[in-house]
C-alpha cells in the first residue's frame, strides 16, 4: 500500500507553508485537496499557492479547472490517485494537503457506493432544476432529508439533484446512505497531520487575511470573472468570498457589510472544519508551528 503524508486543518491556519516545508524535506510533491483551489482565475479568494510557493514545491490538482465546470469527490479521487501514483513511481513522496475534509476522507477511505443513478428520475429532476431553480428543489430536500440539506447550499443544484435522486430511487435519505459507509477501509497508508492553534489566534488571522485579500484585489478578481462571462450563480462563484463580493456587485449589500459577512462566514467555516476533522480516525493533531516535529515523524513513518 502506497505511503503518503497528509496535511489538513481549517482555513487560514497555514497548511500551504506547512506542506511545502514537508515536501522539501521529504523529497515530496504536493497533491491539493481543496475544492476551490482547483479553479483557474480564482486566485485571491481561494488563497491559492502563488508562483513563488509553487516554485518551492511541485503542486498537483491546483489551478487547472474552468470555473464553469462541475467537480465532485469521485472525480477528485480519480485525479488524485493518478497524481499519487505518478509521484510514487518517480520515487518521491506524495504530500496531500488541503481543507476539504470530504475529499480527504474519500481519498483515504473511499466513497460510499450508492445504487446506479436512475436516468428517468434524473431527467425529471434536472428539468425541474432548469424550470424552477435550485431553491425550489432545496425545499423538497429539506422535507425528505433535512440532514443532507444542512450541508448543501440552496444554489448547489448538482448536489441537490443527486440527493433527491437517491431518496426518490431508494427511499433512503442520502445522509443515511453515508452513515452506512463507515469509512473503515484504507486506500493508502497515510500519516495524517491535523493543524491546530489557539482558536482566538486563528480567528484573528482569518480577519487579517480577509483584509489582505481585499487589499490584493478580491473585488476586482470577482468583477473580472463576471466580465469573462462567469455567472454569479455558478457553484464556484457561490463559495466563500466570491459569494460575498457578488452580493455587493449586485447591489444587495454595501462593501463594508460584504467584508464583515466574509469574515464572519470564514470563521464559521473554520469552526465546521475543526468539527469535521475531529471525527477523523488516525489523525495526529499538531501545532501549526511545529513543522520540524512533523518532519521528523514523517521521516520515521517513511523508513
Amino acid at each position: 500500500m502506497t505511503k503518503i503524508v497528509t496535511v489538513c486543518g481549517p482555513t487560514g491556519i497555514g497548511k500551504t507553508g506547512f506542506a511545502i516545508a514537508l515536501a522539501r524535506e521529504l523529497n515530496g510533491e504536493i497533491v491539493g485537496a481543496d475544492s476551490m483551489q482547483i479553479y483557474k482565475y480564482m486566485d485571491i479568494g481561494t488563497a491559492k499557492p502563488d508562483k513563488r510557493e509553487r516554485q518551492l514545491a511541485i503542486h498537483h490538482l491546483v489551478d487547472f479547472l474552468d470555473p464553469a465546470d462541475n467537480f465532485d469527490a469521485k472525480r477528485y479521487i480519480a485525479l488524485a490517485d493518478q497524481a499519487i501514483s505518478d509521484i510514487a513511481k518517480r520515487g518521491r513522496v506524495p504530500v496531500v494537503a488541503g481543507g476539504t475534509g470530504f475529499y480527504i476522507r474519500a481519498l483515504l477511505h473511499g466513497l460510499f457506493r450508492g445504487k446506479p443513478a436512475c436516468p428517468a428520475t434524473l431527467d425529471k429532476l434536472n428539468q425541474a432544476l432548469e424550470e424552477d431553480g435550485g431553491p425550489a428543489l432545496y425545499e423538497q430536500l429539506e422535507k425528505c432529508d433535512p440532514k443532507a440539506a444542512q450541508k448543501i447550499h440552496p444554489n448547489d443544484g448538482f448536489r441537490i439533484v443527486r440527493a433527491l435522486e437517491v431518496f426518490l430511487t431508494t427511499g433512503i435519505p442520502i445522509s443515511q446512505c453515508r452513515q452506512i459507509h463507515d469509512f473503515k477501509s484504507d486506500r493508502y497508508q497515510s500519516l495524517t497531520f491535523g493543524l491546530h492553534m489557539d482558536r482566538k489566534l486563528l480567528y484573528d488571522r482569518i480577519n487579517q487575511r480577509v483584509d489582505i485579500m481585499m487589499a490584493q484585489g478580491l473585488l476586482d478578481e470577482v468583477k473580472n470573472l463576471v466580465n469573462q462571462g462567469y455567472s454569479l450563480e455558478l457553484k464556484s462563484m457561490q463559495s466563500i468570498g466570491y459569494r460575498h463580493m457578488g452580493m455587493y456587485i449586485k447591489g444587495d449589500i454595501s462593501l463594508e457589510e460584504a467584508v464583515r459577512l466574509l469574515k464572519r462566514d470564514t470563521r464559521r467555516y473554520a469552526k465546521r472544519q475543526f468539527t469535521w476533522f475531529n471525527k477523523e480516525k488516525d489523525l495526529i493533531w499538531i501545532d501549526a508551528e511545529e513543522v520540524e516535529k512533523a518532519i521528523e515523524t514523517a521521516k520515521y513513518f517513511l523508513r
